[in-house]
């Protein structure tokens, strides 16, 4: 038994590099903050590509069907009309914008500025048959609402069916 504890301590204390255990943490670490799905948690030195580049955000959005019509619901808190566009095309309703916010503080000694940007894609699938002649797009109070007519489904009419008696076994069978 003691000379598997001596072979555990070699392994993993004297013969390694002691900084060696140190890179492989930062390596790690540094894969978790580089992962796609994780945009939000990436570290600004950590992140690739162009760092003036506009960062993706993905808005809430509720899809409902009210009066006939297919009903996108949008929150973009702090964006006009201008900064969205609202496109039909291949039977898809596509949503896209860019969001920029700019703080600029100024008090005593401190001055204080701050920039965020974003973009986002948003795309909903519509039903086939959907006249997208007649939609309509209204953006109030950081909202945007699109509507679109879905088409009119013939309803079968209710058909009644008869219920029968239930066939009833022959007494005295043996089973």
């Amino acid at each position: 038994m003691a000379e598997k504890k001596e072979a555990g301590l070699e392994r993993s204390g004297a013969s390694r590099d002691p900084f060696a255990l140190l890179r492989q943490m930062t390596s790690e670490l540094d894969t978790v903050f580089e992962r796609p799905f994780s945009t939000m948690f990436r570290w600004p030195s950590l992140r690739g590509g162009d760092p003036g580049e506009a960062a993706a955000w993905a808005p809430q959005i509720d899809v409902v069907e009210r009066d006939g019509r297919l009903v996108t619901k949008v929150d973009l808190p702090g964006l006009k009309k201008e900064d969205v566009k609202v496109e039909v095309t291949d039977g898809q309703l596509a949503i896209s914008g860019e969001r920029r916010s700019e703080v600029e503080e100024k008090k005593d000694n401190v001055y204080r500025c701050e920039r965020s940007y974003g973009s986002f894609h948003r795309v909903v699938p519509l039903p086939e048959g959907a006249k997208i002649e007649d939609v309509k797009a209204s953006f109030a109070d950081g909202v945007l609402e699109v509507s679109v007519p879905l088409p009119v489904a013939a309803k079968p009419a209710p058909r009644t069916v008869p219920v029968e008696d239930a066939a009833r076994p022959a007494r005295g069978a043996a089973a």
